[in-house]
């Protein structure tokens, strides 16, 4: 196995990224939503206000990415940002409509990693998430 490792990795990473993509446009697609509104909806749901900062840490995606999510979100009322004194760091939180979506997509996620671990052990999965932010560690100082 070790003397296909770069074809066996980038394969499988692909593969794993892809559907990742097909689950959150599936998803979506009931809700007229595109797949990159997930992180949005998911972390705001789960921490109930941040920032856009806090949330483009979080989701760890492109900040203009994140902007103009939040800007479509907040067009058609998934969101309401509550401005401060200067206008800067405003906190984002969901609307009843980005609660009820939120809900269904941290409900989505929770049954997705349930069965994309089946047959997993606890021990093994914390070795292998372990090692993944190993991996990423290592690539980003390349």
């Amino acid at each position: 196995m070790l003397e296909n490792r770069y074809e066996l990795f980038t394969t499988l990473i692909n593969s794993v990224s892809r559907n990742i993509r097909r689950i959150k446009t599936k998803t979506m697609k009931d809700f007229n939503l595109k797949s990159h509104h997930v992180s949005c909806l998911y972390y705001l749901y789960k921490e109930k206000s941040l920032t856009a900062t806090e949330l483009t840490e979080l989701a760890d995606e492109d900040k203009a990415a994140i902007s103009r999510s939040l800007e479509y979100l907040e067009k058609n009322e998934y969101i309401i940002k509550s401005k401060n004194k200067n206008h800067y760091n405003y906190k984002i939180k969901l609307t009843e409509k980005g609660i009820e979506i939120g809900k269904h997509i941290a409900d989505k996620i929770d049954k997705v990693l349930q069965k994309s671990s089946e047959g997993i052990p606890d021990e093994k999965l914390a070795v292998f998430y372990e090692t993944l932010m190993l991996i990423d560690s290592n690539l980003k100082k390349i």
